[in-house]
């Protein structure tokens, strides 16, 4: 096998065979087929990011295709985030497709399906039909109304579709055995009654075709050639390609795959255990920057870059896995470095007076923007007699290995000047209240003297008092405590929620450029991690979110 080949994962392995047995190249057409409803989440992107990477790599359409049959759960408003979330990954779709495109498609093969004796309407209620099929190990029980006559099944299917009937009152079933070693393939139902009305057909159809009916049949008639699922689809491929065999009549028969799904460490990934989470307010909505949903990552600052690398890098796999959170988060800290402006900001502050600095005086020091990005430039910090420090960088007195700033010992303020402890005033419980210090006039960042040169074991970040700016800051931390969570068969999910996810600082101080900072802005906070402004942002209150830390907190 070639190196190139090795390289390949296995579905691009499946698709260069098929090519090679002559599949037409121009024929390759893939599909990402979400259900409205909820909102894509991490897991998702893995798909999305494999049907459309497949699609750019073989420069193949993708069409995006909406699994719409149960109006009971679906809305527009999902439809409309996850067209969202896939345009913001960075992905063009060929074709808006839905399967409600092909009610009338599928309504006319399954009346083809009972005149030729291979479907039937089943008067049983779905837990009689449950108990019907069997176990994995014994054969299922044939319904009493399995061999009705093809006549009186086309006149009960078409009263289904007229309404005659309550929902549950009855379904339609494909008629295959209920003998067979695979369960799916025992009669499975194909439609069932529900009187609810469509967000895209209104009340045009009391029954809805069942899952494994539209799917195949969906791919097939838009000639989808390699139709790549989830794991738990795997024992549905013979029933996929049993109802495509009944349909088909030429171009390209879909070719349904399957891969393992994305799991993520100390997180769920279910759609109706995230609906929970929303539903009892462990979170504050499904763009809760705590949520693994592509609509929080956002909010949280995740780039799409970052996401689109995570998923290629993390890669594919053919057995169910949990990949580590952190190779989420540093894929962000690597994004976010390159990108990223550099600001400073004191989120826990402690005033530091310099005692020999000038009163009143201000000058305008260089930083850098952004030192991984020589275009980014230059902007000017505000210095002055006052300063705000983090509290956590003053010891009154600590040991050699403390390289922050405590009595008679040196450090550096970034951009800026050399500084020594002197003093510090408390309380009368002894709390901080403000630290004094000297600096060294000539010790200046970039100014060129030796004394500008001189080597200082600490470097604090810092801002000027004057001319700081409040701000909310949001600092999100894993919203389990758990690596799998929904993992343990005796306990709920939710018992392993994080009580100390969120904090939410007002304290802090930033520098003043951060003035005009819009909703969706990053910036990585100097010594302290990177940050999005929240869409909360109001011209009256800054609010940023912490995307990630600098380093992985969570490290053993």
């Amino acid at each position: 096998m070639s190196e190139e080949k090795k390289s390949l994962n296995f579905l691009e392995q499946i698709i260069e065979e098929d090519l090679a047995n002559g599949l037409p190249q121009n024929k390759l057409r893939f599909r990402f087929p979400p259900e409205p409803n909820g909102y894509l989440h991490i897991g998702h992107a893995a798909s999305i990011c494999l049907n459309f990477g497949l699609g750019k790599r073989y420069n193949a359409p993708v069409n995006l295709r909406f699994d719409d049959t149960n109006p009971a759960k679906e809305e527009q408003a999902y439809v409309d985030a996850i067209k969202k979330d896939i345009a913001w990954l960075g992905f063009k779709w060929d074709k808006e497709l839905y399967s409600s495109d092909y009610f009338d498609n599928l309504y006319q093969w399954a009346i083809m399906m009972i005149n030729k004796g291979l479907a039937y309407v089943d008067d049983q209620d779905s837990e009689t039909i449950a108990q019907q099929k069997g176990t994995p190990t014994e054969p299922g029980t044939n319904s009493p109304f399995r061999d009705r006559s093809v006549e009186e099944n086309l006149s009960l299917f078409k009263q289904m579709k007229e309404g005659v009937f309550k929902d549950g009152e009855r379904v339609l079933r494909a008629k295959i055995d209920m003998a067979h070693p695979n369960m799916h393939m025992r009669d499975p139902i194909m439609y069932r009654i529900l009187h609810k009305a469509h967000q895209r057909t209104g009340t045009e159809w009391k029954i809805y075709p069942m899952y494994d009916w539209t799917h195949g049949e969906s791919d097939y008639l838009e000639q989808i050639s390699h139709s790549i699922c989830t794991l738990e689809f795997k024992p549905h491929r013979p029933l996929y390609d049993w109802f495509v065999d009944q349909v088909y009549t030429d171009g390209i028969k879909p070719k349904q795959r399957e891969f393992a799904r994305r799991n993520l460490s100390y997180t769920v990934m279910s759609k109706r255990k995230l609906l929970r989470l929303v539903q009892e307010n462990y979170v504050n909505g499904w763009d809760d920057p705590r949520m693994p949903t592509i609509s929080g990552l956002r909010r949280r600052g995740y780039t799409p870059e970052s996401i689109v690398n995570f998923s290629e890098t993390a890669g594919i796999s053919k057995r169910e896995n949990i990949t580590d959170v952190a190779l989420l988060e540093f894929s962000a800290r690597e994004h976010l470095n390159k990108i990223a402006p550099r600001r400073m900001a004191v989120l826990n502050p402690i005033k530091l007076i310099i005692d020999n600095y000038p009163e009143g005086q201000v000058e305008y020091l260089s930083a850098e923007n952004n030192p991984e990005d020589e275009s980014a430039g230059y902007r000017e910090l505000p210095f002055s007699k006052v300063l705000y420090i983090e509290r956590d960088d003053f010891k009154e007195s600590a040991n050699r290995k403390y390289f922050r700033l405590t009595l008679d010992k040196e450090v550096r303020l970034k951009n800026a000047y050399i500084i020594k402890g002197q003093s510090v005033v408390k309380d009368a419980d002894g709390n901080f209240l403000e630290i004094h210090a000297t600096y060294d006039p000539l010790s200046k960042s970039g100014s060129g003297t030796e004394e500008s040169k001189r080597k200082v074991k600490g470097t604090l970040h810092w801002v000027s008092a004057k001319h700081a700016i409040p701000a909310e800051i949001r600092i999100y931390d894993r919203l389990f405590l758990d690596e799998a969570p929904d993992g343990q068969k005796d306990k709920d999910f939710t018992e392993f929620i994080n009580p100390d996810s969120l904090h939410i600082d007002n304290k802090a101080k930033l520098e003043p450029s951060l003035t005009d900072a819009k909703p969706g802005e990053q910036f990585q906070f100097t010594r302290l991690g990177y940050f999005v402004v929240d869409p909360d942002t109001s011209p009256e209150k800054l609010v940023f979110n912490r995307t990630v830390s600098l380093r992985d907190n969570w490290k053993k």
